[in-house]
């Protein structure tokens, strides 16, 4: 992949130990000082449609590539993807490294909460 084709900003958020404001703790995210910001190429999948409560819920996968690196290496399953239009993805598999290790492959999963 060239390097150019890295056109889109991410953020990968790690799973994070949050006060909830009454004395107890809840899972959530890392806020935006700590996350893994990176450069991206998007390449979408074919999406589907799933039923879910009585409603249809629209998934998109998306293939996200990003260079290799000791920060991008550490992503994963457990931790949450931003675009830089706020659109949260879950991360469903990855990192796997290309055939030249150069960047690593993570599939996400849009239109999922």
């Amino acid at each position: 992949m060239e390097a150019g084709k890295l056109d889109r900003r991410v953020a990968f958020d790690a799973p994070k130990k949050i006060k909830d404001g009454h004395g107890g703790i809840k899972n959530g995210f890392a806020d935006d000082a700590d996350a893994t910001k990176v450069w991206a190429n998007f390449r979408y999948l074919r999406g589907g449609e799933t039923v879910q409560a009585a409603r249809l819920a629209g998934r998109q996968p998306i293939v996200v590539t990003v260079r290799s690196s000791s920060q991008s290496k550490a992503v994963d399953t457990s931790w949450r993807m931003r675009d830089s239009d706020g659109e949260i993805y879950n991360i469903r598999s990855g990192p796997v490294p290309s055939d030249d290790r150069l960047y690593l492959e993570f599939t996400v999963e849009g239109g999922v909460a």
